[in-house]
């Protein structure tokens, strides 16, 4: 009988599946195939070299001493931050309602109208910038703050929209009778209701909006690049002329700011139920 019980347990021993190691070991070389040039940029930008090269000669903080003192840096920074704090406020004041309208309204054109708002994620930015240069020489709105905001909403509001539609896919409207029962109208319900419920995917698109505007340096070059060059357009320019580890350093100090947004967005409401 012992014997019978320790021949079946031999059959029923679990074998060593060597798939498992093998596809933990790939998940871990994309990660570090993905996260190597944020790592190379992290160091270059403590290296004393007076060229961007790699591996530093010696360590130095001058870099991260003269990104102040660069006016060009600073200028850009300011165009970029004006412009990516109203084209949030835009496309969240237009996506929103036009998320809420194509979620709860069936018409005929209803796919095409949902299509045309995401349309911007399919053609190439260089495609929309060339037509947005074209079209706004005429109406005199290149190199102006209006030029690059109408530009900048038509790649972010779709973001918005995707996001505030993801959640009201799981939104339960029992809610918004319920308070439409009791006597509230269509905005203390829109106010009280849906928005709350709805918030973390409006404040996720809120945050991707800001950070596609922030980042954007195809539309900006095209539409503004003589006038009110943003920070990416002023980091081409200066990359043009210099070849030192200040715009590592630069780059170093927006990956940090990018991360600090995420661990808030975290922190307040968790990060996957802000994009789910």
């Amino acid at each position: 009988m012992s014997s019978a019980n320790a021949s079946s347990a031999k059959v029923f021993k679990p074998r060593f599946n060597p798939a498992k190691p093998a596809f933990g070991a790939l998940v871990f070389l994309l990660y570090l195939f993905l996260l190597a040039p944020l790592l190379i940029v992290f160091v270059v930008s403590f290296a004393s070299n007076q060229y961007l090269s790699f591996p530093p000669e010696g360590i130095t903080l001058k870099w991260y001493e003269m990104l102040p003192q660069e006016s060009t840096f600073m200028e850009g920074m300011k165009v970029s931050l004006i412009v990516a704090v109203i084209v949030t406020l835009i496309v969240l004041a237009l996506g929103v309602p036009a998320a809420l309208a194509l979620d709860r309204f069936e018409f005929k054109a209803k796919a095409a109208v949902q299509s045309f708002f995401l349309s911007p994620l399919l053609i190439p930015s260089i495609v929309l910038a060339l037509g947005m240069v074209l079209l706004f020489g005429p109406l005199e709105l290149n190199n102006t703050y209006a030029g690059i905001i109408i530009g900048h909403v038509a790649i972010t509001i779709p973001f918005v929209i995707r996001t505030t539609l993801m959640s009201l896919a799981t939104t339960d409207t029992s809610c918004e009778a319920a308070a439409r029962i009791l006597g509230a109208d269509s905005w203390t319900v829109f106010r009280r209701v849906t928005l709350p419920i709805i918030q973390p995917g409006v404040i996720a698109g809120g945050v991707i909006a800001f950070i596609v505007s922030f980042d954007e340096a195809v539309i900006s070059l095209f539409v503004a690049e003589s006038g009110l060059p943003t920070l990416p357009v002023q980091v081409l320019r200066y990359v043009e002329n210099s070849a030192d580890a200040a715009v590592a350093a630069l780059s170093v100090i927006l990956i940090l700011i990018s991360l600090a947004v995420v661990v808030v967005v975290e922190r307040v409401m968790g990060l996957r139920k802000a994009l789910r």
